[in-house]
């Protein structure tokens, strides 16, 4: 090559930069044209250009006059830092800046064409003392373009003019279009995006535009103006004119899953509106002439059926929007009756209470693996979600996780139409894996952290522990905002609506069963109960020797044995219920023992053919389908029906055993029946609390008296009793009216026994009542009897007195029970809740042997397919711990009201996403997007570790920085199994060098984050002064240099041990590609830092 050429091209030949430093003198006019113009660039020529006359520079582009890179041109901000560049430039960018901004103050005029792809050439013209000088060609003015980069520079192609012909025909072009109307000066505009990066930010733009970049894939549609243009007619539906603002962002958000995954689960806490969430949605999709289908528990099928028009309901408060889903309930699926459904033909599947479809149930098979129906699960996967056209499915859950993280898997899969590797692409290569590996390291946690008595540092460490793709996984496919959340981050909504009620302390109750005192105590009925064979339901106990062969023994006497177990627990749970409830099931009981004694003395006899016999799960199928008992009706829908021929059986002993369980459990009826209303203590105890509710009533924020009650019992046979025994009173002593709604049946003192009408008529203005009186004159009922087909899915917040008749062993539902009033939107200032015990003495009734046994009938009758009787021993282990964690909240109960967030096993999926920060930025983004968009990235701000209020952040000084790997393939799949923000990385280094907060827990530094930085909207003043003190005003950046390598090194290090961790995991597992590891090698943008400072 020869050492003359006139060729500049940053490579073989000579730079463009040094070109210009030979031929800049002081004294000199430039006239430049270039599409950038970077700081960063001006800097490394700041000897050369500070001398100059002046410089006239024409920008080519108009759309990058401030553009942040040259790889994204949609915005117009002046363009600050450059893709690839050193860290180190990028912190001592504000005294950059300032330098610069003085410079062009005082020497240099900007214009711009006004036209996009108008101008294409890059010129650099000097002229000094009639001496000219000239270089065209493609070179930007930005470091990699001059050649400024010693590893990532451009190869250009330019060309030094040597002709003073030339240069004079170059200056004269310049000088025609530097004064034609083609440009437009923009050097104000340049100067104020100059003063964006060098004066000082408030915190709170600093930690809004962190989140602008985390979240800028997010924002996609998703904007409230974005969103109404590309929907206005949807705009205009009642159902979306309804919802709050966190529920209309919340449709937003899960639209856009349902688009790009295929499915959501949205698991709001108990009372924030799931169901007008997925209403609005379900309105989206008819707009496309979508087909939707709503599978919901057998309860609820009034709930959903009020709005759609396929059901002409009365009372539908939504009726201009012309909903036409279908409902069918969950037992729908396994119903031989509706087999001629087309149940494949819809693009849409709503499933509430989707937590009822985390068991993967096997399919029914007779004793020669015949099939004789699929299992809900199988039937909802097979005929519905693979079959037909293709189907999205959005769920509804408060609780889509109950005793495992595991408990997801199941439900994820019928989004991905059972593909485990359908998320790949997002770094999450097994969804089996994924889950498994979180509810492994899940249970380290739990038995490393047991003695921990912070539960904020608790949760905290959860976060830190548990996989990056398990964080993905949730953060992709739900939505998940607790009460907290929207205390925290919709103020607004709260301010309109009113907030929360306060929960008052709950008050407990201990009643005597007979108020003569002559009926047995709770323990010695339980000590009874478990004597009992049942034999009734165990017949593989009385095979005879000859006929063993055709039975698999062991097996089936542990199934049976585990089924007895749950029934005997049945008979307590109905005691807790109410003595009425326990003589009913009883009485019931006995007369199936009387029909099967009779069945098998006609077989005895001859006068039944060959060939008759028992199965003891199909009896209990159909003894037990009413679902109130909801763990002994999934451990009966678990087991696999076993038909016993009479002829293979010991049908003497049989009897005996029969005859004994009758004489035994007609002494406990006989005793139970002679309880009558008259002598029942506990209802007596009940009717003083509706005597003093009444007579004292509370006053709502409208100033209305508020008589109202809502009692809760799980059995429809105490239901049924307490309004039989409470109805007439209610009305004539007490002047109010009363209902009992059941499921099956329904019964009021006012209006219509209509389901939806009773709870209208109880809860008006939750329900909008449509009346043509004024809301005093029109009668209201004030107390309704329940059972739990309404503890999920109904606003009754009229109502601020709820009483617990018994309590549910899951501590959920009680939750549940109590979410109906204690909901957002409440008139009521203050909640209250009534809890009645079946015995003061909680720890002995906790230890019931019964009821311990039933624990693990209950695992073993769950067990899924996959499951053997002989491998549970991990699964017993995990959910005797979650037993335990119950047990303790029934003891916290008796003090407190629980919400889902002091449940340490339920394992609330907010803990996971970010939500709380996505809607902070929605909402900041209704006033400021461009304002964020137009920022340079690199921006710093100052601030105390407080809060804006003035409250500590627990948080040492140092500096969270905001990175992104600069560079990263395509592909960002592997990247993200490591890091769920990839590719940005956040931290926290504290001043001593050590990484407080890594990036493997974005959501716990951005909470830190956004404690030091929301509210504090302008910048403090001393701190910021103490900075620039000790930076020389950005000179002198040692401290930061080194945090930032520390940083750094840490993302490395941190990177390298998640990568080891993986492989230790699974023997599967692949060790990252080349490209996408994190290495001494690896470059990233600085986007922002927020130093703290006390």
């Amino acid at each position: 090559m020869s050492k003359t050429s006139r060729i500049r091209d940053n490579n073989m030949y000579s730079t463009v930069a040094n070109f210009l430093k030979d031929k800049i003198q002081d004294g000199a006019s430039l006239s430049f044209v270039s599409a950038y113009f970077t700081i960063n660039a001006f800097n490394a020529l700041r000897d050369s250009l500070t001398g100059i006359d002046n410089l006239r520079f024409l920008f080519g582009e108009p759309d990058v006059i401030g553009g942040m890179d040259p790889s994204k041109t949609e915005s117009k901000a002046f363009r600050l830092t450059e893709e690839g560049l050193g860290l180190r430039n990028e912190l001592s960018q504000n005294e950059t800046a300032k330098a610069c901004a003085d410079w062009i103050e005082k020497k240099v005029k900007i214009k711009s064409v006004r036209k996009t792809n108008f101008l294409h050439g890059k010129m650099y013209y000097i002229e000094k003392d009639g001496s000219e000088d000239a270089i065209i060609g493609s070179s930007n003015f930005t470091v990699r373009g001059l050649g400024l980069s010693e590893k990532t520079s451009n190869i250009e192609l330019n060309l030094e003019v040597d002709s003073k012909s030339d240069c004079a025909d170059l200056k004269t072009w310049f000088d025609n279009l530097w004064e034609s109307d083609q440009v437009v000066d923009v050097t104000d505009e340049v100067l104020r995006n100059l003063a964006n990066a060098y004066q000082d930010k408030d915190p709170e733009f600093i930690y809004y535009k962190t989140l602008y970049h985390l979240f800028e894939d997010f924002l996609k549609d998703t904007t409230d103006a974005e969103f109404a243009q590309a929907n206005p007619k949807f705009q205009e539906t009642e159902i979306w004119q309804k919802l709050f603002a966190f529920q209309k962002h919340g449709v937003q958000a899960c639209i856009q899953k349902l688009k790009t995954y295929n499915g959501c689960i949205i698991a709001d806490s108990v009372g924030l509106g799931k169901t007008y969430e997925a209403l609005a949605i379900i309105k989206y999709f008819e707009l496309r002439n979508a087909n939707v289908l709503v599978l919901c528990p057998k309860k609820l099928e009034q709930n959903w059926t009020l709005y759609s028009l396929n059901y002409n309901r009365k009372h539908n408060p939504f009726k201009k929007d012309n909903f036409r889903y279908d409902v069918r309930a969950h037992t729908d699926l396994t119903d031989r009756g509706a087999s001629d459904y087309e149940w494949d033909a819809f693009d849409l599947v709503v499933i509430d209470e989707s937590h009822n479809f985390r068991n993967r149930s096997t399919n029914k098979y007779d004793e020669d693996d015949n099939l004789i129906r699929k299992s809900r699960y199988n039937k909802l996967l097979e005929d519905i979600i693979q079959s037909g056209c293709k189907t999205q499915i959005l769920m509804l859950s408060a609780t889509p996780v109950n005793n495992r993280l595991t408990d997801l898997e199941n439900q994820i899969r019928l989004i991905t139409e059972d593909r485990d590797d359908i998320f790949q692409q997002i770094g999450i290569p097994s969804i089996r894996g994924t889950l498994n590996t979180a509810q492994g390291r899940f249970e380290k946690w739990t038995d490393e952290t047991e003695g921990l008595s912070n539960p904020s540092n608790r949760q905290e460490s959860l976060s830190e522990s548990l996989n990056a793709d398990f964080f993905t996984l949730l953060d992709r496919l739900t939505i998940a905002r607790s009460r907290t959340h929207i205390e925290n981050f919709y103020g607004d909504t709260i301010d309109q609506i009113g907030g929360f009620p306060d929960r008052g302390k709950p008050q407990s109750i201990f009643p005597e069963i007979d108020l003569q005192e002559n009926f047995p105590t709770y323990p010695t009925i339980s000590t009874q109960i478990d004597g009992y064979k049942l034999a009734r339901f165990i017949p593989s106990n009385y095979i005879r020797p000859e006929c063993l062969h055709h039975y698999v023994e062991g097996l089936l006497r542990q199934r049976e044995f585990n089924l007895i177990g749950m029934m005997k627990v049945n008979f307590l749970k109905r005691l807790e219920s109410s003595v009425h409830s326990l003589a009913t099931t009883l009485g019931r009981t006995i007369k199936e023992i009387v029909e099967l004694e009779s069945e098998i003395e006609a077989f005895l006899s001859g006068e039944t053919e060959k060939g008759a016999g028992f199965d003891p799960l199909a009896e209990a199928e159909e003894e037990y389908n009413d679902g109130e008992d909801q763990e002994l009706q999934a451990g009966i829908e678990a087991g696999k029906n076993q038909f016993y021929p009479f002829e293979h059986l010991d049908l003497d002993a049989w009897l005996r055993d029969l005859r004994n369980d009758k004489t035994q459990l007609e002494k406990i009826h006989k005793n139970a029946n002679t309880i009558t209303a008259d002598r029942d203590a506990k209802l007596e105890e009940l009717k003083q609390l509706i005597l003093e509710k009444v007579q004292n009533p509370t006053t709502n924020k409208n100033g209305k008296e508020n008589r109202k009650i809502l009692i809760f019992t799980a059995f429809a046979d105490t239901a049924n009793y307490l309004y039989k025994y409470l109805h007439e009173w209610a009305t004539d002593t007490l002047n109010i009216e009363c209902a009992v709604v059941t499921g099956s049946a329904n019964r009021t003192t006012f209006g219509r026994n209509d389901f939806n009408e009773i709870l209208t008529n109880f809860s008006p203005i939750s329900k909008e009542r449509v009346t043509t009186d004024t809301e005093e004159d029109t009668p209201e009922i004030d107390l309704l009897i329940a059972t739990d087909c309404i503890s999920e899915g109904q606003n009754l917040q009229d109502c601020d007195y709820l009483i617990n008749y018994d309590i549910h062993w899951n501590p959920v539902r009680i939750i549940q029970r109590f979410g109906r009033i204690d909901r957002i939107g409440s008139r009521n200032t203050k909640v209250r809740l009534v809890n009645f015990w079946p015995t003061p003495e909680l720890d002995e009734y906790i230890n019931l042997k019964p009821r311990v046994e039933a624990r693990m009938a209950l695992v073993n009758l769950t067990a899924t397919g996959d499951d053997d009787l002989l491998s549970l021993e991990n699964r017993d282990d995990s959910l005797e711990q979650v037993w335990t964690h119950r047990d303790e909240q029934l003891r916290s109960m008796q003090t407190d009201i629980l919400d889902f967030d002091d449940i340490e096993e339920q394992l609330n999926l907010n803990q996971f996403t970010l939500d709380d920060f996505r809607a902070q930025l929605l909402k900041y983004l209704r006033e400021d997007e461009a304002k964020l968009r137009d920022a340079s990235l690199g921006l710093y701000a100052v601030t105390a570790p407080l809060t804006y209020d003035g409250v500590p952040v627990n948080i040492k000084p140092g500096v969270i920085f905001c990175l992104r790997q600069a560079g990263e393939t395509e592909d960002n799949s592997e990247g993200e199994k490591l890091n769920p923000i990839h590719p940005y990385y956040l931290l926290h280094i504290s001043d001593e060098g050590e990484v407080s907060i890594g990036f493997t827990n974005p959501k716990r530094i951005l909470e830190r984050l956004s404690q030091l930085c929301v509210g504090k909207t302008s910048y403090d003043q001393d701190l910021c002064h103490w900075f620039n003190e000790e930076t020389h005003n950005g000179n002198d950046m040692t401290i930061y240099e080194m945090l930032i390598d520390a940083a750094t090194d840490s993302i490395r290090q941190e990177y390298n041990r998640k990568v080891n961790d993986q492989l230790d995991a699974s023997p599967d597992a692949l060790l990252p590609s080349v490209d996408s590891q994190i290495t001494e090698k690896t470059e990233f943008e600085l986007v922002t830092w927020l130093v703290i400072r006390h």
